[in-house]
């Protein structure tokens, strides 16, 4: 009789268990999804700001203004800066050189990190040896103070920043790509390419790029938010590029000066950095998720 009483209160504990966790399974789910709409909205309408900034500023951005720090309002969303100039509106024109330097700067570093990843997994020995410890020299210099001595270097311009961001991120992708190389040459399939007489160069360009593909994909994803925030650090510093429009980083250090009295000279421009790379980070780990269905870091 104990058994069975036993059996009879286990069965709906365990039902009632259940639905717990796939309520909480659920919950989950959709504010995931949620989260990712999200993303992509921020993702959208910054891309738009950048393609399109004359429709979405409500003034030119290099338009002055006897309105000297002036708080957000209905005449300016978010307040003037010392210049009398519309806060949003030079937002909205940094948004072009912002993206154009993290997407050049991940082109640069993935293109460069990519082939030494490639030549060193594929050949191996001596060959990986030798650039592999070159990489690992490159990484034990921060990527920011690799940034700052080249762009240092090399002097302000946008080639030259997109160069010494690419530059300072490129040991990662090589370590990437790299171990990617050396898990897919000894599987059967390229064992098979080679029984049927297919080269190096066919063997690299059909079988192993496509398989590293998506893990590259993910890291270039998060990349750009990454080549964001250094270049964002480097203007800040004065190393950016100097232009009448000022980026992001060069309008929160134009803030420091003022922030007892305009707060909204920095706080803007960062709360607009912050949502472009948690939105790309997050877009990034969804693609992890929806790419390697095997990844459980969530």
């Amino acid at each position: 009789m104990g058994p069975m009483f036993a059996r009879t209160i286990e069965k709906p504990l365990r039902i009632e268990g259940d639905r717990r966790s796939w309520a909480w399974t659920g919950r989950r789910i959709g504010s995931r999804e949620w989260l990712l709409a999200a993303s992509l909205l921020i993702l959208l309408f910054i891309l738009l700001t950048a393609l399109f900034p004359e429709w979405l500023a409500t003034h030119p951005p290099a338009e002055m203004s006897m309105e000297i720090l002036q708080p957000p309002g209905a005449a300016h969303l978010l307040g003037t800066d010392q210049f009398g100039r519309d806060i949003y509106s030079l937002l909205v024109y940094g948004s072009r050189q912002s993206l154009l330097i993290g997407v050049g700067s991940v082109l640069i570093g993935g293109l460069i990190g990519t082939l030494i990843g490639l030549i060193a997994g594929y050949l191996g020995g001596w060959t990986d040896s030798l650039l592999m410890r070159a990489v690992d020299v490159m990484m034990t210099i921060p990527g920011i103070l690799f940034a700052i001595l080249i762009a240092a270097s090399l002097g302000p311009s946008l080639p030259n920043m997109m160069l010494a961001i690419g530059l300072s991120t490129f040991p990662g992708y090589a370590r990437l790509v790299r171990g990617q190389v050396l898990s897919i040459r000894s599987s059967l399939f390229i064992d098979a390419a080679r029984t049927i007489g297919a080269g190096h160069a066919a063997i690299i360009r059909r079988h192993i790029i496509p398989n590293c593909l998506p893990q590259l994909t993910v890291m270039a994803t998060i990349g750009v938010g990454t080549a964001v925030l250094i270049s964002t650090a480097l203007s800040f510093l004065g190393l950016g590029v100097v232009r009448e429009i000022p980026d992001w980083g060069y309008l929160l250090s134009l803030g420091r000066s003022y922030i007892s009295i305009a707060w909204w000279i920095s706080l803007f421009p960062g709360l607009w950095i912050t949502l472009l790379v948690v939105a790309i980070n997050w877009l990034g780990d969804e693609l992890r998720n929806r790419l390697e269905p095997g990844w459980s870091g969530r």
